[in-house]
């Protein structure tokens, strides 16, 4: 049995169609309170996964960083989080850029700017008409060899509790968002259908590097129920 499985991080950022009377506080109280094991959780993925596509001269993006386990790890030039909930700021390290804001509005940004753009747990809390213009305006944000990775529930393994965080309002499979990405003018450069562990909440669960080294380089990946997807966008040749 893994024991070191955790509540994975999630975008606190949720869809700008979101009722009104519901805060993000809210949600961080229901859904997403801090848990100081995601720290080693992100640290770890970090260190023995997404350091290797990351260089110490590359500007990354954060797309809903919530409470900045992942940006805080990643070791950059500029490192830049966006999410739309104010409490972010209060968690990210002192020379990570915060900004509050939608995530369909990336105006904030530099064309051309941004070498690696990321999203944890955060596509599916948007629709797909919100999604479409986030791709859209990445694009220009993106430098010309700029990629999106995302770490996504994947609906064909995770169908049973999809749902139970009541702010999803897309479904996505590996196969449905690829294809969604490439209809918007993106080439899928990886897909991984069974990457990590669906979130879960167990306090009782213990968190060990080793043990999340071991489980990504693993060939079989038992309770795979999240995806992992980079792509690019298309540039004219």
């Amino acid at each position: 049995m893994l024991i070191w499985v955790l509540p994975f991080h999630k975008s606190s950022t949720l869809p700008s169609a979101w009722s009104p009377n519901l805060s993000d506080d809210a949600y961080h109280l229901t859904r997403l309170p801090y848990d100081r094991r995601r720290e080693i959780l992100w640290r770890a993925l970090w260190k023995f996964h997404f350091s290797k596509y990351i260089s110490s001269s590359d500007c990354v993006l954060e797309l809903g960083c919530g409470y900045g386990e992942f940006i805080n790890n990643v070791q950059a030039r500029r490192r830049i989080a966006l999410d739309s909930w104010p409490g972010c700021l209060k968690h990210l390290t002192k020379d990570v850029e915060g900004h509050v804001g939608d995530t369909a509005d990336l105006s904030f940004l530099e064309h051309g700017s941004v070498d690696f753009a990321f999203a944890s747990n955060l596509f599916e809390h948007l629709t797909k008409e919100c999604l479409a213009t986030v791709l859209a305006q990445l694009s220009e944000k993106l430098t010309p060899d700029g990629k999106l990775a995302m770490l996504q529930p994947n609906y064909r393994y995770a169908f049973k509790e999809y749902f139970d965080d009541y702010t999803h309002v897309s479904i996505y499979s590996h196969e449905s968002l690829c294809d969604f990405l490439a209809a918007h003018g993106y080439e899928v450069l990886e897909c991984v259908p069974r990457f990590m562990p669906l979130t879960i909440k167990n306090r009782k669960m213990i968190v060990s590097e080793s043990l999340i080294r071991f489980y990504l380089s693993s060939p079989v990946k038992p309770l795979g129920k999240q995806m992992f997807v980079m792509a690019r966008p298309r540039r004219a040749q």
